[in-house]
């Protein structure tokens, strides 16, 4: 019977896709910033690493479990000029009922001065800001099956702009008795309660992503492989100032790629690459590839490393602090670090 509840989760999962049908980002594209130093430098999506990393039941409900158990995390992100965020995160797990995780986000996008239209400073300052709190629960049903779910409260800012919506997410995971780990997730279904922009109400960004991992046997490595955006086939766009040179203003014909190139592209803009190499017990290395990050953001003189993230972790004495940084632009990479503890363990003497 358990079974039969996780497969009609999975059913609600697919039937989604016909509700929500293909969005862009838009206004709330902000539930989709990264705030997680070790899921950014495995590339910024939805994992199925199966562990007691409280932070990846954000992304991948099914994941929360009793191992986070009065866990405290702390994240920092220092972003593009002068946008920072943030966010605090506990778990608790209860009897019979299930793991929950509570979640309380928030993006601060500095100061900004008020002008007229022509750009002339008019005196005063502002500070825009989203926001998001989440409350998180996940459960076992087998020692195979997994369901969790996220309800969220999201919203945002603007000066005297101001929006308001809420939010589920949906997963199922599946482990084998050799340590696969396979995973579905449907993030930000969701309707916009309120907002006083004009025009009609803000889609959220839905996005339906499946993954899988595995912890070698016999080599201290694990490695994850994602196919995001399910919910979309085609992530490739045209650019408006042709800097690939595909234009010829001479004949006025565009270069197209063949069938072949074209269905290549576009399954690679799907998958993400990542691994973690466990050094010890207490150092794990981190890297991951992101092609459809890469094609979106390089540029055809100088494309460095964009699309690869990557990052450490470190158990000292009681904590567990995660640094990362994740190649967006050739001009610059956020950094991220977390820090996280169990109050467990801290409030006990020794170590």
């Amino acid at each position: 019977m358990k079974i039969k509840r996780w497969l009609s989760v999975v059913a609600m999962l697919l039937f989604v896709i016909d509700i929500q049908g293909q969005t862009n980002n838009g206004t709330y594209s902000f539930l989709d910033m990264t705030s997680s130093a070790r899921v950014a430098a495995l590339g910024n999506t939805d994992l199925s690493i199966y562990d007691s990393d409280i932070q990846l039941g954000i992304y991948n409900p099914a994941l929360i479990n009793s191992d986070m158990h009065n866990d405290v995390v702390l994240s920092y992100v220092n972003y593009y000029a002068d946008i920072n965020y943030g966010m605090v995160q506990y778990g608790r797990t209860f009897n019979k009922i299930g793991s929950f995780v509570g979640t309380v986000q928030f993006h601060s996008y500095g100061k900004m001065d008020y002008a007229d239209e022509q750009g002339n400073l008019t005196g005063g300052t502002f500070t825009p800001s989203d926001y998001n709190i989440m409350i998180g629960w996940g459960r076992q049903l087998t020692s195979h099956w997994s369901i969790g779910a996220n309800i969220k409260f999201a919203g945002l800012q603007y000066e005297h702009f101001k929006t308001f919506a809420i939010a589920v997410d949906v997963a199922g995971s599946y482990r084998t008795n050799n340590g696969w780990m396979f995973a579905l997730t449907a993030r930000n279904i969701g309707y916009e309660l309120y907002s006083n922009y004009e025009g009609g109400r803000n889609k959220l960004p839905f996005r339906l992503s499946a993954g899988v991992a595995k912890r070698l046997e016999h080599v201290p490595f694990l490695f994850s492989i994602v196919y995001e955006n399910i919910q979309k086939w085609d992530l490739s766009y045209t650019d408006p100032l042709d800097l690939e040179g595909n234009y010829d203003p001479i004949t006025g014909t565009v270069k197209e790629k063949s069938k072949g190139a074209k269905f290549g592209d576009n399954l690679m803009r799907h998958i993400v690459f990542g691994g973690e190499i466990y050094i010890g017990k207490n150092l794990v290395l981190r890297l991951a590839y992101n092609y459809g990050m890469r094609q979106n953001m390089k540029t055809p003189t100088k494309k460095g490393l964009c699309g690869f993230s990557y990052g450490l972790g470190i158990n000292i004495w009681k904590l567990s602090i995660n640094y990362s940084r994740s190649e967006m632009h050739i001009y610059g990479s956020p950094n991220y670090i977390t820090i996280s503890t169990n109050l467990d363990r801290l409030l006990t003497k020794g170590k």
